[in-house]
């Protein structure tokens, strides 16, 4: 894999909170679902653990089957869950319908779930020495544990040592209204040096407006780096105090898009990583190429994300013999007999007979 990353204070490279769930993918039967650990937090856990930079996560997993099912996994992938609270909650349950061209929507099962019920206590305990937090998705805007994580974010932002990330990976059916997205949205925006969000959840959030108009109202909050995704056409760039770029997307073979923008994000937080951009001051300070390349990177790794059926991001290959800034090119990650990009861990997924979802 590319060389491992840790923060210089000795701690995780990465430290990611949020939820840990498990997504209920349909299958061809009418009835048939295969369980595959995930949540937006959780799948950018396992893309930075894949592309080789030390990383802990803290996510409140049940003690019941699915549960230690995600425990497994993230134990698997070399992930640090001592930070991980064990709890009586049930598990989140998200079922995945895809449509004809492979995009995934998602309906919930979270009433009373473990993801939502974080501590002051529990958001305390952010591993010592992180280099970078990463936070966002349906946790960062659920109460009564978003307050605990913004709190986390927040302290972590004003001592000015740990770069913050944010991605709100908007969930319109769970959010609401419009109102009540932009004010969580724009409240952790103005924590956050870094926001990738998606096309789709700036459209919802502010229709008609041009992502350019969106990015420098977010720019204004406080981040220094804003990145919009937009698919297959790639991503929109947004430098405080510098002008914004658009990088093209890439040709893949699509089988669906669970998890990647998850993908994008461990993409962009890994490429920072190595390229030694992952403190405020060097991000302040970077050039529009250090950028442009960390965006390439992070299209890449969604990209490849693509080929694969869940969220199951690539994992990358040594490379001794190149630099660790070195963009990432294919040929870094490993590949099946077929070509497509793969792991060499078991993802543990379990096909299971499920009833009709509740929509919430």
């Amino acid at each position: 894999m590319t060389e491992a990353t840790h923060s210089t204070g000795r701690g995780p490279a990465a430290t990611v909170i949020g939820e840990a769930l498990v997504d209920m993918v349909q299958l061809e039967a009418p009835g048939d679902y295969r369980a595959h650990p995930g949540g937006s937090p959780f799948n950018v856990a396992v893309g930075l653990a894949r592309l080789g930079h030390g990383t802990a996560l803290m996510a409140r997993l049940a003690d019941n089957a699915f549960g230690r099912m995600l425990r497994a996994h993230a134990v698997a992938e070399g992930i640090d869950l001592t930070c991980s609270p064990d709890t009586a909650e049930p598990t989140t349950l998200a079922v995945v319908s895809m449509d004809p061209q492979g995009r995934a929507s998602y309906d919930f099962y979270r009433d009373g779930t473990a993801d939502w019920q974080w501590t002051e206590a529990e958001t305390a305990r952010v591993p010592a020495g992180t280099g970078v937090l990463h936070f966002g998705s349906v946790a960062s805007w659920t109460p009564p544990g978003a307050e605990h994580i913004h709190a986390a974010a927040e302290r972590l932002r004003a001592g000015g040592r740990t770069l913050i990330s944010y991605d709100p990976n908007i969930r319109p059916a769970l959010l609401g209204d419009q109102e009540r997205g932009r004010h969580a949205v724009e409240r952790s925006v103005g924590v956050a040096h870094i926001v990738k969000a998606s096309r789709e959840d700036v459209e919802w959030l502010y229709p008609n407006a041009p992502v350019e108009r969106i990015a420098a109202r977010w720019l204004e909050l406080g981040p220094l780096l804003v990145v919009i995704t937009d698919g297959p056409d790639g991503a929109h760039a947004f430098h405080a105090g510098a002008e914004g770029f658009s990088r093209p997307g890439r040709k893949v073979a699509v089988v669906d898009t669970v998890g990647a923008g998850d993908a994008f994000t461990a993409g962009l937080i890994g490429a920072l990583l190595r390229s030694g951009l992952h403190t405020p001051h060097s991000l302040a300070a970077a050039t529009a190429g250090c950028l442009a390349a960390a965006v390439d990177d992070a299209v890449l790794v969604s990209a490849l994300t693509c080929e694969r059926m869940g969220a199951d991001p690539p994992t990358a290959l040594p490379r001794p013999d190149r630099p660790a800034d070195a963009p990432l090119t294919p040929e870094d990650f490993a590949r099946t007999d077929d070509g497509a990009h793969t792991v060499a861990r078991d993802r543990t997924p379990e096909t299971v007979q499920a009833a009709e979802p509740i929509r919430t």
